[in-house]
């Protein structure tokens, strides 16, 4: 194989209960990459449309974890990639990730597959840690794996890939405003009390629970982040108004997707999905603010392969 295009979907990272450690993957919305191999060495970024991104494989998130990768597996040729990107930078459903994630995956694939989607993780993380300031994998995470993830542990990194119920679909409205992760970082406070942090525990552990149980009441009282949500959503418009419009339209739980701005719901059945994101649109249309708004089963398959040659 000499070509590989691929789809690179976007993620929800947190899902309020899970901050730095859940991640769930996305059907209709992602990029799309083209990697080839070339005869000299190195990786070069040659095309990228839709966002207005460094060419500099140092700066762009996908050269970094491209790089990271060949630094472990040295090879005779190098590569070239061309990105598409359809997922807005700073719109919080894992823009970074997708190319990174993308990155790694395609690179891999024309070696021959040496790493797992696991062990591609890592090389992931690299890009991720570029954009942000921080080594976090819970959007690479389930765009390599598919499906629900969670973070165990970062060094050694360890991630387990979750149940998740096949009537579990997302909802997800993007507010047309950015909102760097880097920036959205910088307002948490770096303590929390044991009391939020109990209960942060509690609600963690019994979502992942509701996950195996298909428990989806349990699932619906574990959606709440009493940690993070608190200071974040003061810097997304509406939000208060969308989360009550959300869970009055018969969402299980609505929070914010990473760092913002755009924000989720999870609903059981697609029904409930469609009446949400109807909700949604009535509750933020009078802002006068410009926004997309996705309906999405989570995506258990996470990259897809388009084409090779």
């Amino acid at each position: 194989m000499e070509e590989i295009k691929i789809f690179a979907p976007a993620s929800v990272a947190n899902v309020s209960c899970g901050f730095d450690v859940l991640g769930f993957c996305l059907d209709p919305v992602g990029d799309e990459m083209i990697i080839r191999k070339t005869a000299s060495k190195g990786v070069k970024i040659s095309k990228i449309e839709g966002q207005d991104l460094p060419y500099d494989v140092n700066k762009n998130v996908a050269g970094v974890a491209a790089l990271a990768l060949l630094n472990a597996h040295p090879c005779d040729h190098g590569f070239e990639i061309e990105i598409y990107k359809k997922i807005k930078a700073g719109s919080g459903i894992g823009s970074s990730a997708a190319s990174a994630a993308g990155a790694v995956f395609g690179i891999n694939a024309l070696l021959g597959q040496p790493y797992t989607p696991h062990e591609l993780i890592a090389f992931a993380m690299e890009g991720e840690s570029a954009a942000s300031g921080s080594p976090h994998a819970d959007n690479v995470a389930p765009v390599l794996l598919g499906g629900i993830t969670l973070v165990r542990s970062i060094h050694p990194l360890e991630v387990i890939q979750l149940s998740s119920p096949s009537e579990l679909n997302a909802v997800i409205l993007h507010p047309k405003i950015e909102l760097k992760t880097i920036h959205a970082r910088e307002i948490l406070k770096k303590e929390v009390s044991m009391e939020k942090a109990i209960q942060q525990w509690g609600n963690l552990g019994a979502f992942i629970a509701a996950l195996y149980t298909e428990d989806f009441e349990l699932m619906s009282r574990s959606l709440n982040d009493v940690i993070v949500e608190p200071m974040r959503s003061l810097l997304i418009p509406e939000f208060d108004s969308l989360k009550k419009s959300a869970i009055e339209a018969g969402a299980l739980g609505f929070g914010i997707s990473g760092s913002g701005p755009s924000v989720f719901a999870l609903t059981k059945g697609d029904q409930i999905a469609k009446s949400v994101a109807n909700a949604l649109k009535k509750t933020i249309s009078p802002s006068g603010l410009n926004y997309d708004i996705h309906r999405s089963p989570i995506n258990h398959q996470g990259i897809k392969v388009l084409s090779n040659q």
